[in-house]
């Protein structure tokens, strides 16, 4: 058992949240004072999806996807209690305690800091969050935990299919506006792009390599050439999203930690939520932790993109949404070692 954690990923593992800090401050520093570079990845864009961005994600979960054998996935049908978790916590449950728990902070405890104007359009940014529950960086948390691929891809799967209807109806509710417009051309790109692409690639190279020189070359020895390319792609895609956003994060360093508070508390409580149900119902740590991670991680390239489509990038929407991103991947790496850490709740696999 100890053997297995000191292969493959070692040191970035032992050190990954240093390693996440240090490519956050980076990205702000080169945002601040090299923005030509920012300036440059900007003009790679399509409908507010950044392609070099996109790229990186592909790295990030490529190695994941190969590890999807489709055989398997018609076995999730056969225990979906993993998938009822997944679509109960996330959508009927997620953005409403969101809505709630920012609504209470914003408007009530930091009364004296945040003019109603202002908590009205951040609420608004926690609204778009809390209403995208993450589709492709969940995959870096189930790599991360060890979690089942085959339904992790489903999982994610059935969550996309789901935004596509319910994400207008839920922000509009909670917005209490109707006209709600969404950019379609993001949403459904995004997921193609995010999602689909890698996975159809993950699949041909499996099948392309199994069929070459068998399985078990696959599973013991090819897949662990890719170890340290999910946490590569995930600490360049940090320095990028960071280098992009660095002149609206250092120009809000304040108001940045009052609406980080309830976003923090509510990935927290989502999280357990989830995790804990899983537990109730009996169901593996593979597929536990990551119907934890989706809920309580978010798909921030929706809606930052979204909230700069519908207020303007220098609008206290986009800023919310952008401290999403900001608080995400540290805030997950603490709940990837919890989950990590209490495995032997969990039913054996």
């Amino acid at each position: 058992m100890s053997k297995e954690k000191n292969v493959g990923l070692g040191l970035f593992e032992r050190y990954l949240t240093i390693w996440v800090v240090l490519c956050m401050i980076i990205g702000v520093l080169v945002g601040r004072f090299v923005p030509q570079i920012p300036d440059f990845l900007q003009c790679f864009e399509y409908a507010n999806v950044s392609i070099p961005v996109t790229i990186l994600i592909w790295l990030m979960i490529y190695p994941m996807m190969m590890k999807v054998d489709f055989k398997s996935i018609k076995d999730v049908g056969k225990n979906p209690k993993g998938l009822f978790v997944t679509w109960i916590v996330n959508w009927f449950i997620k953005p409403f305690t969101l809505f709630g728990i920012a609504y209470v902070f914003l408007y009530i405890i930091f009364e004296g800091f945040i003019t109603p104007d202002l908590a009205k359009d951040y609420l608004s940014g926690a609204v778009l969050l809390g209403a995208a529950p993450c589709t492709a960086m969940v995959f870096v948390w189930s790599h991360l935990t060890k979690g089942n691929p085959a339904y992790t891809v489903v999982q994610v799967a059935t969550n996309d299919l789901i935004i596509l209807v319910a994400f207008i109806p839920i922000v509009a509710f909670l917005l209490g506006v109707g006209g709600v417009s969404i950019p379609w051309r993001t949403l459904v790109l995004s997921v193609v792009l995010l999602v689909v692409v890698p996975l159809f690639g993950g699949v041909l190279t499996r099948t392309f390599i199994i069929k070459k020189k068998g399985e078990d070359y696959f599973n013991n020895q090819f897949i662990f050439k890719f170890n340290n390319v999910t946490i590569i792609g995930l600490l360049l895609t940090l320095i990028i999203i960071f280098s992009l956003q660095g002149d609206v994060i250092l120009s809000n360093p304040i108001h940045i930690i009052l609406i980080a508070v309830p976003l923090v508390i509510q990935t927290f409580f989502i999280f357990f939520v989830a995790y804990f149900a899983a537990k109730l119902l009996k169901l593996p740590h593979n597929v536990a932790a990551p119907a934890g991670m989706i809920g309580a991680s978010n798909f921030f390239e929706l809606s930052v993109a979204v909230a700069i489509s519908l207020f303007g990038a220098d609008s206290p929407v986009a800023l919310s949404a952008i401290v999403g991103v900001l608080v995400e991947v540290p805030v997950m790496l603490i709940l990837v070692k919890i989950a990590n850490s209490t495995k032997k709740w969990f039913a054996r696999t």
